[in-house]
């Protein structure tokens, strides 16, 4: 029986864009373009030009799938603290926050955004296959509006900020405002999943369509779809769930402790904490590391990684980057054998191909700053 998959309110924009679509968490998503028309003089398309116009000028991708909930109760950060790992309560009104909402073993049940929008509560922003578990997990802490009628437009790259406006532009990075874009009222935030500059559009479902059409003729811009998306931040050294990060991973395992708030880890009171804080305080077994294959041939989710005959590894996103222009890899590795430029082998088509551990991320990250 055939999956009933769930359109964002871009559905019809994107088909009439060329937009070629596939199934994605659910949702029927556009995966890259076949740019006709005005569009063509600016991108020929494909997930390669998509990309490397995100990167030299900027690309608007379709986020609506995602998540987006109101935490409207006045003790809304302390109660979500027993839930994340991050300092909620400490968020200041009109910034954001990147954290882990942990599992009561130290795993990862998702990782999300938060941001203080001052009396009206917090703003979260969760991944599309993970709302459903998220969700009402929350909900067993805090007061939970979540916002159906709402679509999420990215919109990233060194171009972005000349098209948005004087007033969005002049956010700091992770920082939130209410303003209004092209004549339609929009909660902003500076940030994104591509590593570079950008922002993130939450605007009315009824709104997206008129919202895109007008970021798209304001400037030097394309849409993109999931493939670019993927790539992008596949170079920018960031987690994708699912993948990268799970339940069974801690986030000491996936190098994202940076996400453990200076405050949190005096008292570790949080969903996991003791089981992470024992982890990092014997040190992991594995550890998350970026991988540089040799040649040209990539190495896809779920290649082993050997060290000499051992099995010490697996990939776990890894593709072709553009801007780095040849294979990249992701991948979990026995920790003795994290130190950047420690040689592997990878088991790619039933050959071992060599490899290299080297430093994330693989394209540096443009954030403003």
């Amino acid at each position: 029986m055939s999956e009933t998959l769930k359109t964002t309110p871009l559905d019809a924009w994107h088909r009439a864009h060329g937009a070629r679509m596939v199934p994605f968490a659910g949702y029927s998503m556009p995966v890259q373009y076949d740019f006709a028309g005005d569009l063509a003089t600016r991108c020929k398309g494909g997930v390669m030009a998509e990309h490397l116009y995100c990167r030299a000028r900027a690309a608007l991708f379709d986020v609506s799938h995602m998540g987006q909930a109101l935490l409207p109760a006045p003790d809304a950060a302390t109660s979500l603290e027993h839930l994340v790992c991050g300092d909620i309560a400490g968020l200041k009104p009109g910034r954001q926050r990147y954290t882990l909402l942990t599992t009561e073993s130290g795993g990862i049940l998702d990782d999300l955004m938060v941001a203080n929008l001052g009396g009206e509560g917090l703003f979260v922003v969760v991944n599309a296959s993970r709302k459903s578990v998220d969700f009402p997990r929350i909900a067993s802490a805090t007061g939970i509006d979540i916002l159906e009628d709402r679509a999420l437009l990215a919109l990233q790259g060194p171009g972005a900020a000349a098209i948005v406006g004087p007033v969005v532009a002049a956010l700091p990075f992770m920082g939130v405002t209410r303003a209004t874009i092209a004549g339609v009222d929009c909660l902003v935030s500076r940030s994104g999943y591509t590593g570079e500059d950008g922002f993130e559009i939450s605007v009315p479902a009824a709104s997206a369509v008129a919202l895109a059409d007008a970021l798209l003729a304001a400037g030097d811009v394309v849409p993109a779809g999931l493939g670019a998306r993927d790539s992008l931040r596949l170079e920018a050294g960031l987690c994708l769930y699912g993948n990268d990060i799970d339940e069974t991973t801690s986030p000491v395992d996936a190098a994202l402790t940076w996400a453990i708030g200076k405050r949190r880890k005096i008292d570790w009171a949080f969903a996991g904490g003791a089981a992470i804080r024992d982890r990092l305080d014997k040190g992991p077994e594995r550890l998350r590391v970026g991988i540089r294959p040799d040649g040209r041939a990539p190495a896809r989710s779920g290649t082993v990684i050997l060290h000499g005959d051992e099995t010490v590894g697996e990939i776990t996103s890894g593709g072709f980057g553009p801007s780095a222009n040849g294979p990249i890899a992701m991948g979990y590795v026995r920790r003795d054998l994290a130190e950047d430029a420690t040689k592997l082998s990878l088991m790619v088509r039933g050959k071992k191909l060599p490899a290299t551990v080297v430093p994330l991320p693989f394209v540096p990250h443009n954030y403003v700053r």
